[in-house]
């Protein structure tokens, strides 16, 4: 059976001689205006390129945090119908949304593209339980396949698949993680090209950065190291500007008040200033503490900068060797910037850091609490091997300008993401440098894969009944057509939303076990006039509000929301 909505795409792809490479990267905790090319002041020039080049969407959506948007990704299913609505883990008397891994009832994109002919590959983060990436259609895996994060600079973190397969040395200081995600994927297409210069390849870059430990190489964080001196409410005025100016938003959008404070309780322990209900203004925060904070956010865009050069080396290579034009390239972010714990961050305790077991990453609960003050030659370490640092809430909220809320939230700075496609051979003239804002979902970046590689998306794959694809090919809205108006449902730690036309209901803590709370507190927002969502409507519609809440019901049993755990 192929999947719905490719408007004959895939009989054009399928009478070629040849069918497309696809690079799919995928970056950890990125904020949606954190690109040159979404609005940005971070470098991010190949990323820019790919993007100038390609077609760019304002209208993205992810899943809230990394585990299910990951599953979603894979599966091209919401990630309560692949099994992970909350984290990997396996957890067997969870209600079937939330399994913990992959269900038998769903199939993941590579297992779809392997059957197709292509080879498959993959780097960098998993992170949808086990089995391990290797047994779930990938042939050549190189990175962490449990936990939720690793130190960039401890190689004992990462693994090799299939075991005993050859190895990439590193000497003493050489190693950094998405220097090596990018060398393993490197090696996994050359090889590739060697062994089977006529089979189409996949090839998933799940880069970590810039997910905390945020670490990066001193050249990358001193090309910032006055940047952020301004603070975060200036940045985030300047970065609202600049997305006025390049198209990513209308002129008439504003921007949202200071987001929340995640852990109003830890904000008070370190002192934070002001209500303690949302992120304090910069002008209100100690000097010392500026500074360490002004460099944490420098750190943090050294990561992105060198995931950037990173990406770059890929598209060099593809240039040079003539693949470039047949390539699909898409960049994603799995989630919105990540605010854990409050204004001023954290840090991770160096046995976090100095784990050697490979393959585990770091996980094990809220990491790390205390957030240390760096001062005078302390700044200079931040970022480096033995650091582990966390950004903090404030930054996050520039990351994510100008939405409201962050990462584990449904509100637009946890679900809406960057998404940028770039393919010369198909992607030209008036389509060239498009911006698109069609409300989308993860899922249908896997349709879109299986559109353009001419693959069948089963019924039964292994002797499981496979769940229907939820997603659809986003080829024609690369061209200028639109989808069918359809709901997208969100819901995460009993954080929740529904998207459904130029409407948005969104709540936080509105499910529980027993499934919606006694009288949620939802609200409710136009897309279309407020994607910032400063102007709740749900009394002055409440027949929207009570429209939406229904169908949010129907799609929430449909797609395995409900039932939910226990509390």
């Amino acid at each position: 059976m192929l999947i719905a909505g490719m408007l004959g795409f895939t009989q054009q792809v399928k009478a070629q001689k040849e069918k497309p490479n696809v690079l799919l990267i995928m970056a950890d905790d990125l904020g949606y205006s954190d690109l040159g090319s979404y609005g940005g002041e971070i470098k991010t020039p190949n990323l820019d390129e790919l993007a100038y080049n390609g077609v760019r969407f304002t209208q993205m959506y992810n899943s809230a945090r990394c585990s299910p948007s990951r599953a979603s990704l894979m599966t091209g299913l919401y990630p309560h119908q692949a099994g992970i609505g909350f984290f990997a883990g396996d957890r067997p008397n969870n209600p079937p949304g939330y399994r913990g891994k992959l269900q038998p009832r769903a199939v993941t994109v590579a297992e779809v593209l392997k059957q197709s002919g292509y080879r498959t590959f993959m780097t960098g983060k998993w992170h949808v339980g086990e089995p391990a990436p290797t047994e779930q259609g990938f042939e050549q895996f190189y990175g962490f396949d449990h936990g939720y994060a690793a130190n960039s600079w401890n190689e004992d973190m990462m693994i090799r698949l299939p075991e005993g397969a050859d190895k990439i040395e590193y000497g003493d200081g050489e190693f950094f993680d998405s220097d090596a995600f990018t060398d393993y994927a490197l090696k996994f297409i050359k090889d590739a090209e060697k062994e089977t210069p006529d089979k189409p390849w996949f090839t998933f870059v799940s880069y970590h950065a810039p997910h905390f430990p945020v670490q990066a190489p001193q050249k990358y964080i001193n090309r910032y190291k006055k940047k952020y001196q301004a603070g975060w409410d200036q940045l985030r005025e300047e970065r609202l500007a600049r997305m006025k100016r390049i198209g990513i938003l209308p002129e008439d959008a504003e921007l949202s008040p200071r987001s929340s404070i995640p852990l109003p309780r830890v904000a008070k322990e370190h002192g934070v200033p002001g209500d303690l209900e949302s992120n304090p203004a910069w002008s209100e925060i100690p000097d010392d503490r500026q500074k360490d904070l002004a460099r944490r956010m420098a750190v943090y865009a050294g990561m992105v900068d060198n995931m950037d050069d990173n990406i770059g080396r890929m598209v060099e290579h593809l240039r040079e060797t003539g693949e470039l034009d047949n390539t699909l390239i898409l960049f994603v972010s799995d989630n919105g910037a990540c605010a854990e714990w409050g204004p001023y961050g954290f840090d991770l305790p160096q046995r976090m850091l100095d784990a050697k077991k490979p393959g585990q990453g770091i996980g094990g609960g809220t990491p790390g609490l205390p957030s240390k003050l760096y001062k005078g030659e302390e700044l200079d370490e931040m970022g480096g091997p033995g650091t582990g640092i966390a950004y903090g809430s404030g930054w996050a909220n520039v990351s994510n300008t100008p939405w409201s809320e962050y990462k584990h939230y449904t509100y637009e700075g946890g679900i809406g993401t960057p998404f940028i496609a770039h393919w010369p051979d198909k992607i030209k003239g008036k389509t060239e440098g498009a911006i698109r804002h069609q409300p989308s979902f993860l899922f249908d970046i896997t349709a879109t894969i299986i559109d353009v590689a001419g693959a069948d998306y089963p019924e039964k794959f292994d002797g499981n009944e496979i769940e229907p694809l939820e997603g659809k090919s986003l080829m024609p809205v690369m061209f200028g057509r639109t989808l069918e108006e359809r709901p997208l449902v969100y819901e995460h730690t009993g954080n929740a939303a529904i998207r459904y036309g130029d409407w948005k209901m969104v709540g936080k803590n509105v499910l529980d076990g027993q499934g919606m709370v006694d009288n949620p507190d939802w609200k409710l927002y136009n897309i279309a006039e407020d994607r910032s969502e400063i102007y709740d409507l749900s009394a002055e519609y409440p027949q929207v509000l009570d429209k939406l809440e229904q169908k949010f019901m129907k799609e929430a049993e449909r797609t395995y929301i409900f039932p939910r755990p226990g509390e």
